[in-house]
């Protein structure tokens, strides 16, 4: 099985035009690009995610991108379980950028983010493996000329009590030419034979991953291709005054040197000449609007606007009455820094433009707007620009860009060469480290007062930059003039607290910014789950007895997990060994629960995690074994984070481009896992970031319970290098 057969590609399948290509669609609201159609127009063109090939192969066609998440096998089994096809026969390639037929139904437009995947497509793609099993039975019983009614199918197998049996091949054309059902019947959740069943199922994209016949887009060779890049200004908000290309221009290979709107664009026939000659070019940098600060001015500025009231994001109760009345008042104060997302394929992209149409291949996670961008930069029609989504080698939320800046980038480098040309740009880890579009930086100001063993009053005022401001997600993400996304989480912590306030300040700084992995909870999980446990240590409280109480019957999901990791771990009856503490956070991201706990030791390089506990409610888990390793490399990136990076910025310019600085988890770091999915029948929902928030704050509580100072500036082990 293999997501890039050579002799059997998507692309081979639509050319010859056999076969069944079937689709089902949902109309459901959301925000527009200004190419895109709008989204409560009626869908009348059949989306097309299916095709059945006259071999009998299954080929599902995935809006969204696989760049490790799962989409494509959790997408196959989908389509699987209710077209009752046989494992062995499902595929799974990328949809063609087309947001009329393959728009996220979270987003109206084309695109992942958000862990949306499996929750805009889990009745979507049944609907079209059920409607396809009634097209080929169809099909069958008119050929048999038989009751339609008389018809099984099991295995990808079609068979009518007199004997006759036949495969989905043999039927495809036939099926292709009946009508779609409007409303295919669904199968019971009891009738399930793959999803939620554990080791039924294997990853589709595994076995090209690991014999290295995967395409991405840095594997994308041709004669003449030309191979760009681009020298940017070392401060964000720099442009180039002037550049002499002389020596760069001497390097064999090089082809052409030109200016675009980001900086100096080398082109060469390869990597190697480009690299060498964009180190020779001489550039002078107008930075009389670049960003001049560095992470210490910027701390400095936060600090002090986290001591003043920001705009109120939620209030209730009698927030400074409650801290008027007296008791023990505990004030906290958490610092998040600028993170990379350090992906493991930086970005890239191939274009070739003809003058009159486009095409670009690579792993694009917003097809919509940036099909939209290179259509603008080069002055071509939507219809005349076609992307073809590839795989991607990671993002965490870098290659889902409100900005489209890659897009733009790609198209510019080629229209300042003109016409005719195939280009690979190409961004290096340097690149790519240094290119921005950070996890925001970020300061919460916590206050908390604890009388008569209750907590009586909570404050948390947010500094912070908007992710979203100035992009088209604006309008969706913004309320009150404030960017929900940098206080999700903090304004509406599961606990009950009577007297409660959060606010924030929203700043305006050079450095770009972009959603990381979890996006806000990402700090806001951090700063409310080591917050919690603070006050509920210094009520005498349990952390995980104080947190229910605390709960009541009012989040039976958050609940739920935080018994279910308990139980997991041994909480209660649990005694680790000497040196050793554990502790416990509960975050919902994305309407997934997830709750861990965390056992540490501390040596003299920082904390040693031992193993962490993991319980995750999802809703209906369709595939198990994809989710528990969401959760593993969640954990794992999340510890990576917390213990050692950051990106500094000095004098308006980012420090660390490499992993030598910005330093990763280790192999022998990884802690051992364990994980537990609560069943459940509730519709399914992410499960791409929710692993991630958690562990920060569980790491934290763990130290603290073992007597060390509770982490309030991140990284915790600042400085660590490779």
């Amino acid at each position: 099985m293999t997501i890039h057969d050579t002799k059997l590609s998507r692309r081979s399948l639509l050319k010859a035009g056999a076969g069944l290509v079937i689709g089902a669609y949902v109309v459901r609201g959301g925000k527009a690009f200004a190419q895109s159609p709008a989204p409560s127009a009626p869908n009348i063109a059949p989306n097309t995610f299916l095709i059945i090939g006259a071999d009998d192969t299954v080929t599902v066609l995935c809006k969204g991108i696989e760049f490790g998440q799962g989409p494509f096998t959790g997408m196959a089994t989908l389509v699987a379980e209710e077209l009752d096809a046989d494992w062995s026969q499902m595929r799974a390639d990328h949809a063609p950028s087309n947001p009329a037929l393959y728009k996220n139904l979270a987003f109206g437009v084309q695109g992942t983010g958000g862990s949306t995947q499996m929750a805009n497509s889990y009745i979507q793609m049944r609907q079209v493996g059920a409607a396809a099993r009634e097209m080929l039975v169809g099909a069958a019983a008119e050929s048999w000329k038989v009751p339609a009614s008389e018809i099984t199918v099991d295995k990808g197998v079609i068979r009518h009590a007199s004997g006759k049996q036949g495969r989905f091949g043999e039927f495809a054309e036939q099926a292709m030419l009946r009508p779609v059902p409007s409303a295919p019947k669904l199968k019971d959740p009891s009738q399930f034979r793959l999803i939620g069943k554990e080791g039924v199922v294997k990853r589709l994209d595994s076995a090209a991953k690991s014999d290295g016949s995967a395409l991405f887009t840095m594997d994308i060779h041709g004669p003449d291709m030309l191979t760009v890049l681009i020298a940017r200004s070392p401060k964000f908000g720099g442009a180039v005054r002037s550049f002499d290309a002389t020596k760069a221009k001497a390097v064999a290979g090089v082809v052409d040197i030109k200016q675009v709107p980001t900086g100096v664009a080398v082109y060469a026939k390869g990597f190697w000449p480009a690299k060498t000659a964009r180190e020779l070019l001489q550039i002078e940098w107008d930075n009389s609007k670049a960003e001049t600060r560095g992470t210490t001015e910027i701390l400095t500025e936060f600090r002090a606007l986290a001591k003043t009231p920001g705009k109120v994001v939620t209030q209730h109760g009698d927030v400074d009455g409650s801290f008027a009345k007296g008791g023990q008042v505990i004030e906290a104060e958490y610092v998040f820094p600028y993170l990379a997302h350090a992906a493991m394929e930086p970005l890239n992209g191939y274009l070739k433009w003809d003058g009159d149409t486009a095409t670009a291949k690579y792993g694009c996670q917003f097809p919509t707007p940036d099909h939209a961008a290179i259509a603008q930069v080069l002055g071509l029609g939507m219809d005349k620009v076609k992307i073809d989504t590839i795989l991607a080698g990671g993002s965490f939320g870098r290659r889902a860009q409100q900005t489209t800046h890659q897009a733009i980038e790609l198209a510019e480098v080629a229209k300042a060469i003109g016409p005719g040309k195939a280009l690979k740009l190409v961004w290096t880890r340097e690149d790519d480290m240094r290119g921005g579009y950070y996890r925001p930086f970020g300061v919460h100001r916590m206050r908390g007062v604890v009388r008569d063993g209750r907590i009586e009053g909570w404050t948390d005022t947010i500094v912070g930059q908007s992710i979203m401001k100035g992009s088209p997600f604006e309008a969706m993400t913004f309320k009150d003039g404030m960017d929900a996304t940098a206080y999700e989480g903090s304004n509406e912590p599961p606990y009950e607290i009577a007297n409660f306030r959060c606010d924030l300040h929203q700043v305006d700084l050079g450095v770009p910014v972009l959603w990381w992995r979890s996006v806000g909870h990402t700090h806001t999980g951090y700063a409310v789950e080591a917050f919690v446990d603070e006050l509920l240590t210094a009520t005498g409280q349990d952390p995980v007895e104080g947190r229910l109480a605390l709960m009541g019957n009012r989040k039976p999901r958050h609940a739920g997990v935080l018994k279910a990791v308990a139980e997991l771990s041994n909480w209660k009856g649990a005694k680790p060994e000497a040196g050793r503490a554990r502790g416990v956070a509960v975050v919902e991201s994305f309407n997934t629960f997830v709750a861990q706990v965390v056992e540490l030791s501390m040596s003299a390089d920082g904390p040693v995690v031992h193993k962490v506990w993991c319980a995750v409610d999802c809703g209906v888990p369709v595939n198990p074994d994809i989710i528990r390793a969401q959760m593993e490399g969640g954990i794992g990136f999340a510890l990576g984070h917390i213990l050692y990076a950051q990106q500094p910025i000095e004098a308006g310019a980012p420090v660390s481009g490499n992993f030598d600085t910005y330093r990763s988890l280790r192999i022998n770091e990884m802690p051992q896992i364990e994980v537990t999915i609560i069943p459940s029948t509730e519709k399914p929902t992410g499960v791409g970031e929710p692993g991630v928030p958690p562990l920060g704050p569980a790491v934290a509580n763990a130290m603290a319970k073992l007597g060390l100072p509770r982490p309030r500036k991140l990284p915790i082990v600042p400085g660590a290098n490779a």
